[in-house]
């Protein structure tokens, strides 16, 4: 199924060739019948349908100024499985039965009341505790450039049901790089807004989780992060404002971060994307950001926080990857948890420092090209006794750490056909300026081919019952 984005939806329907109907049906049925990659783990039924009714009434009534009301009139969106859906299961990734009530998250009641469509629930590895998408509920999600391969993760579900089509948006989460490593992995966008732009409820105890979305294009992305954004009672973090952006957009000051270790095939195709940004006038420099223990510190914070909320007796039920972590997390002392937390404000520091001398930051977003489906990494990295689960994305979890918006655009394929991302990061609060570049930079690389992967047939991954 070819891939559409938001405003090519919304034109046909206010033209007229397509009804709301027709669409999510359509949608429906590839999801139950070419899901071949495993991004979903559940499909929606007649609420969408008569959702979609409702839709197409509102249309015949007021035509296009019904989408000034209703900014995603039509528009399908696809929800990652860790968060609460009223009419979905949600099963976190996880064997334990789900505790909580079975209502609407924010960001997916903001998603109904703009007129999107909730089509169905996207795999996650449990709790989405890895960045790719493997775990016990569902089986691996494939990457839709190749199926041997991994979509990232954990939002690896909806980064490829986006590529292949199966909705036009889809909600994520990112506590390490889980929106912005898929979409990378996918060729999609992944737009990960600053801390608390989205209310997300509830969230873990190490704060550095946010919500936000994967699109096909930086506008569909910026629209849905639109729609979700605000405050929220249920998130006392939530309703961070925006700052202004520079006046002149045409010269900006951008530091380039090249992390040690980069695949040559990244290198050279995300290098694209700095050439761009120097053609355009912006004056590009490389700049190296260094924060002492930084690894160690995040796996420290993380693996506290799922100890926490991981009771003793859930422990025969967890994926044994994420249960080394919580083990770990309970050997770690008061003193060792304070430690991880002072490197983590030592980085806000340092990188508060850099953002005063740059008005963006620009790299790869992931240095590696995917891997095997059923991996949580590469080779050296995927036994998770080692810890080192996360330690292959280098780019991602810092801005987690501080709470910098960040986008990734794709960049171009590597030779072997993958795509690669293209990051850019900005101040707290900067999000509409992260935006406005990507946009722009997007426009000037040359668009990804369709996925060849997402066209094959179910032999790839077996048959399943959603």
């Amino acid at each position: 199924m070819t891939a559409r984005g938001i405003s090519q939806i919304k034109e046909l329907l206010s033209r007229g060739e397509l009804t709301v109907v027709e669409h999510v049906q359509s949608v429906l049925t590839a999801i139950r019948e070419r899901d071949t990659l495993d991004s979903y783990v559940a499909v929606a039924g007649d609420e969408a349908l008569r959702a979609a009714e409702r839709a197409d009434a509102l249309i015949r009534e007021k035509g296009r100024e019904a989408w000034w009301e209703l900014p995603l009139l039509g528009v399908t969106v696809s929800v990652k499985d860790l968060l609460q859906t009223r009419d979905l299961p949600t099963t976190r990734g996880s064997l334990l039965p789900n505790d909580r009530p079975r209502e609407d998250a924010p960001a997916v009641a903001r998603v109904r009341a703009a007129g999107g469509i909730v089509v169905g629930k996207t795999t996650t590895s449990e709790f989405g505790w890895s960045a790719s998408t493997v775990g016990r509920v569902a089986p691996p999600t494939r990457n839709p450039y190749d199926a041997r391969l991994t979509a990232g993760g954990s939002s690896g579900g909806a980064g490829a049901a986006v590529a292949a089509g199966l909705c036009e948006g889809s909600l994520g989460t990112d506590g390490s790089g889980s929106i912005r490593i898929p979409a990378a992995f996918c060729g999609v966008v992944g737009y990960k807004p600053s801390y608390g732009r989205v209310p997300y409820y509830p969230n873990g105890a190490d704060r550095l989780a946010h919500q936000g979305p994967l699109a096909l294009t930086v506008a569909d992305a910026g629209l849905l992060g639109q729609v979700i954004a605000g405050p929220h009672p249920t998130d006392p973090d939530s309703g961070l404002g925006s700052l202004d952006s520079p006046r002149d957009l045409r010269a900006l000051r951008i530091g380039w971060i090249e992390y040690e270790g980069t695949d040559p095939e990244i290198r050279r195709v995300t290098e694209q994307g700095k050439e761009v940004l120097i053609a355009e006038g912006h004056r590009v420099e490389d700049v190296e950001v260094r924060c002492q223990n930084l690894y160690p510190a995040v796996v420290d914070i993380l693996a506290a926080s799922e100890a926490a909320g991981t009771p003793p007796e859930h422990e025969a039920w967890c994926d044994p990857g994420r249960l080394e972590i919580v083990r770990h997390g309970r050997t770690l002392s008061g003193v060792r948890v304070i430690q991880a937390e002072e490197v983590r404000q030592n980085l806000r520091a340092t990188l508060r420092s850099v953002m005063d001398r740059y008005d963006l930051l620009a790299m790869a977003t992931v240095p590696v090209e995917p891997f095997e489906a059923d991996a949580i990494g590469p080779a050296w990295a995927a036994d998770p006794r080692d810890l080192m689960w996360l330690s292959w994305a280098p780019a991602s979890y810092p801005y987690n750490m501080t709470g910098q918006p960040a986008v990734s655009l794709p960049a171009g394929l590597t030779r072997a056909g993958l795509p690669a991302g293209l990051q850019l990061v900005g101040p707290v609060g900067a999000d509409d300026l992260v935006l406005t570049v990507a946009r722009r930079l997007e426009a000037l690389l040359a668009p990804l081919p369709h996925p060849p992967a997402a066209d094959l047939t179910p032999a790839i991954s077996g048959e399943r019952t959603l």
